[in-house]
């Protein structure tokens, strides 16, 4: 630890280091409850890149292992702390450096905020769609490292889909820049896709270029019941065999409902089995015509609006989950775990088994239009018991998704809560390749180590 405040504080302001325990404990952990962290060595927090290069020299020279770390938002351990390392927080580069109107791109650095970064856009009648259900506390930079997804996933993608270029300094200080401010490029590999989603296993993003689009007309909103898991399931296959095209299809289920009415009064229905969220744009489709489909298959207590601000407040019922959870007096797990649209009514009733065979509360939520559902187990961390059945239902429900086709892994990132299932799904060959990658940019395995792959 001496020899790497030495080296930090021969190349950067006394500012940018902390090493008070309380300040240094803060930034060890994401919100990834059920998964231990390290103790850090020290915090450091640059404000540019420059900074970033020389707090990664001082690292090399000291030998020191880093822990890259963006809002903490964070749901697998990939930014909790390991015993003596460098803790690098991008929160202070935050700068929105760029909007460029003509070819529908913006500039930012890695500590923007999500929504600071759409409204920056809208003001100028853009619009940046991925949207985490953190969106108002997550950052870009950890967006891009986990690859996050969102509501509107379902219908523009996540953030892949729109990072175009990166700025990243790697493990010995170098700075490389992916991707080109064109929005054609086949020169070269796509180093800028294999950044994203990596977790800060290969280097630390400091820069990223994201395409825009133009301004959504507003969206039409609509909530339907239902009293059966099935019938639910069946609704939103038929929505995409039908050729129809939401822009958000979020489903809720009773346990979920009744954790939300309980802290966040909404007048829910609590004893309907489940609730689907769907927004569309009058161009894509009236929302009349979702709702139509939904009655088709049994659904109760339909209502729709064509009012943006009225569509808001019923948003709210799925971005206050997170928030109501973690006002439950136990901890909670949470899943995140896909499969294609079409198994989707097995994967639901097969956590619904899962939950009763190991008497665990299992909340299920999540983006049902791409088949990525975020199932919860509610536990008492001081219930020996309930934690052993808790891990025995969290792998099986792991099991289940991989049975049906999905993955494990399909907007939260791997860290360290899924790490040991990653080879169920990865062939040998292809995830030797992954970290024969990793090793190439990371010899010494100083970034990140123990976390993702």
């Amino acid at each position: 630890m001496a020899d790497l405040l030495t080296e930090l504080r021969e190349r950067l302001p006394e500012a940018r280091i902390k090493t008070d325990p309380d300040v240094v404990l803060a930034y060890s952990h994401d919100r990834a409850h059920f998964e231990r962290h390290g103790t850090a060595a020290v915090l450091v927090s640059p404000q540019s890149t420059d900074e970033v290069v020389a707090a990664m020299k001082a690292a090399e020279a000291a030998n020191a292992i880093v822990v890259p770390r963006g809002a903490g938002t964070g749901l697998t351990g990939a930014a909790n702390a390991i015993d003596g390392c460098m803790i690098l927080s991008v929160h202070n580069m935050a700068e929105v450096l760029e909007i460029d109107r003509t070819n529908r791109m913006a500039r930012v650095q890695p500590g923007v905020i999500n929504s600071e970064l759409k409204k920056a856009v809208a003001s100028v009648g853009l619009y940046y769609p991925p949207d985490p259900a953190s969106y108002e506390m997550s950052s870009i930079g950890g967006n891009v490292a986990t690859n996050a997804g969102g509501l509107c996933c379902v219908k523009y993608g996540v953030t892949r889909d729109y990072v175009i270029g990166l700025e990243v300094v790697l493990v010995n200080g170098d700075v490389i820049r992916t991707g080109r401010k064109t929005l054609k490029s086949t020169t070269g590999l796509d180093l800028t896709g294999l950044f994203v989603g990596s977790e800060g296993l290969l280097g630390i993003i400091t820069e990223i270029t994201v395409k825009l689009e133009p301004a959504p007309s507003p969206p039409e909103t609509a909530v339907a019941y239902f009293a059966e898991l099935p019938q639910c399931g069946q609704a939103i296959t038929a929505i995409f065999d039908r050729g129809l095209q939401p822009t958000v299809m979020e489903i809720i289920d009773r346990a979920s409902l009744e954790i939300v009415e309980r802290h966040y009064p909404m007048d829910l229905d609590t004893d309907a089995a489940c609730l689907i969220l769907m927004q569309a744009t009058a161009e894509d489709q009236p929302i009349s015509e979702l709702v139509e489909i939904c009655e088709e298959f049994g659904a109760t207590g339909v209502f729709h609006t064509t009012d943006p601000d009225e569509g808001e407040q019923l948003l709210e019922v799925r971005r206050r989950i997170g928030n109501a959870l973690e006002k439950v007096s136990k901890h909670y797990l949470p899943e995140d775990v896909a499969v294609t649209r079409e198994r989707l009514p097995e994967l639901l009733s097969g956590i619904t088994e899962i939950a009763e065979r190991n008497e665990v509360l299992i909340p299920v939520f999540g983006h049902a239009g791409d088949g990525n559902m975020h199932p919860s187990l509610v536990f008492d961390i001081d219930d020996e018991d309930e934690v052993r059945r808790v891990r025995k239902a969290f792998t099986e429900i792991v099991q289940l998704a991989l049975d049906l086709g999905g993955t494990l892994a399909a907007e939260h990132g791997v860290g360290t809560l899924k790490r040991e299932f990653i080879e169920d799904e990865i062939d040998p060959i292809h995830l030797a390749l992954q970290r024969e990658l990793k090793a190439t940019f990371d010899p010494d395995n100083r970034l990140n180590p123990g976390k993702g792959l």
